[in-house]
């Protein structure tokens, strides 16, 4: 697990109600996981629920891709890690890492377009100043930390010429 360049963006367990038939954890619950990381990441920037019950904003997520790199079973214990992909006035690009706590592997990936939202509109708005500042500040340390692999990722099958 390389935290260098990354924001801690909380951890879990793999709960018994979690797991499917295949023994391993359903890909439903991989978002139900990652949205523990991404309010971490809200709440560092200031707009976590207290700040949606204050100020009647929020953040929605737009658009979601996941990966599935490894399975993990009940009860792993996994940990997250996040970093700001790019950003503007409304929204950020955010990446998660979910990983094996322990054993140390990459378990999959969550990318998210996130937008600020009016609540009382129901259309975006911009961040407020003071979480905007944090935004750009986590973008310029992972930003300084190097270019990531796998952003912005299609679906698709290759085809071999």
């Amino acid at each position: 697990m390389n935290d260098a360049g990354w924001f801690n963006s909380g951890a879990a367990k793999v709960r018994p109600d979690w797991i499917d038939y295949n023994g391993h954890m359903n890909v439903g619950y991989y978002l139900v996981a990652f949205d523990i990381a991404t309010e971490e990441v809200c709440v560092h920037l200031g707009i976590g629920e207290a700040y949606r019950r204050a100020k009647d904003a929020s953040i929605f997520v737009l658009e979601a891709h996941v990966t599935y790199d490894r399975e993990v079973v009940e009860g792993a214990p996994l940990a997250f890690r996040s970093r700001i992909v790019d950003h503007d006035a409304k929204r950020f690009h955010l990446i998660h890492h979910m990983y094996h706590a322990e054993e140390g592997f990459l378990a999959a990936t969550n990318e998210l377009m996130c937008m600020h939202m009016d609540l009382t509109t129901k259309r975006s708005a911009p961040m407020p100043a003071e979480s905007l500042a944090k935004v750009e500040a986590l973008y310029a340390q992972h930003q300084a930390a190097g270019d990531l692999d796998g952003i912005g990722r299609k679906i698709g099958i290759r085809r071999k010429s």
